[in-house]
């Protein structure tokens, strides 16, 4: 998607119809856009997911491997989060463009899973202070189309909810040497709990009022936004301000409370389509909600 272009008079006209509750695309300020979840769709990963929100299309892969505890945390594994920002995805992205963009995405996602309560955590540790399972999230950005953010964190929890990690028995022989053993059972797995993964919701100021899910061309009529990682609780874990505008103070007050009240909604909805789409089987399927 080649960078949006407004003039001044469809700027105006985006801005007035913010005003009146009525976006351009009929949406009220707090509707996402319709939004299809596709999991499972890489074969050579323990979790995968694919997400659609207007021309937005984000593809996560997520993969296992054993590894060290990190000094500070002997009991538990960890997460690594890799995003890819290719110049496929939209010409902005070419040199430096979207390395920048993909570090800013990578550094976010790091800042939603710092906390002891989004992930159980211990569940990936096997051995104390000398094995555990590291995830690997690669996050790959297929197609641009406004709301990368929101978009990422909900494709990120999807997969995290298909993920399948084997389980491990570890045998002591007599002299104290120890032997880690996987199950070959594609059955008797380990899943994870991704109830309090949030996600994050996009508030960005435009004119005197705030939308969520803002299109392109809403983006370039917003000068600042504030990213808020909710929970299913509508508990915040992470607010971020993007953007080279200024906020009134009692706009990020009501923006905060936007996004609790969207987040909780839209984690229910998750919730709800997840469920819907591993109960038609092996299969793969296309499930769409609205946020």
């Amino acid at each position: 998607m080649a960078a949006v272009v407004l003039s001044e008079a469809e700027r105006v006209y985006a801005m007035h119809g913010v005003q009146d509750d009525l976006r351009i695309d009929g949406r009220g300020c707090e509707d996402y856009r319709h939004i299809e979840i596709e999991t499972d769709v890489v074969s050579n990963t323990s979790g995968s997911a694919r997400m659609k929100i207007g021309h937005t299309d984000i593809l996560v892969g997520v993969k296992a491997e054993m590894g060290m505890p990190k000094l500070e945390r002997p009991n538990e594994g960890f997460l690594e989060f890799f995003v890819d920002c290719s110049a496929n995805a939209t010409p902005q992205f070419e040199g430096r463009g979207g390395d920048d963009l993909g570090t800013e995405i990578t550094n976010t996602l790091y800042r939603m899973f710092d906390n002891s309560s989004s992930l159980e955590l211990a569940a990936l540790c096997i051995t104390p202070r000398d094995h555990c399972w590291v995830l690997y999230v690669d996050v790959l950005l297929l197609e641009c189309g406004g709301n990368l953010f929101d978009a990422v964190s909900i494709a990120v929890k999807a997969a995290l909810h298909n993920t399948r990690i084997p389980k491990v028995s570890v045998l002591e022989d007599d002299e104290g040497s120890k032997e880690i053993e996987l199950s070959d059972d594609p059955y008797d797995c380990i899943r994870l709990n991704v109830d309090n993964v949030p996600c994050i919701i996009t508030l960005s100021k435009v004119g005197h009022r705030h939308v969520v899910d803002a299109t392109a061309q809403e983006e370039r009529c917003s000068m600042a936004s504030v990213l808020v990682s909710v929970t299913h609780r509508g508990t915040l874990t992470c607010l971020r301000k993007v953007g080279v505008g200024s906020l009134d103070p009692a706009s990020v007050f009501e923006m905060m409370e936007t996004g609790k009240r969207v987040g909780k909604a839209l984690h229910e909805s998750l919730r709800t389509t997840l469920a819907k789409e591993e109960s038609l089987g092996s299969k793969r399927h296309k499930v769409g909600f609205l946020g």
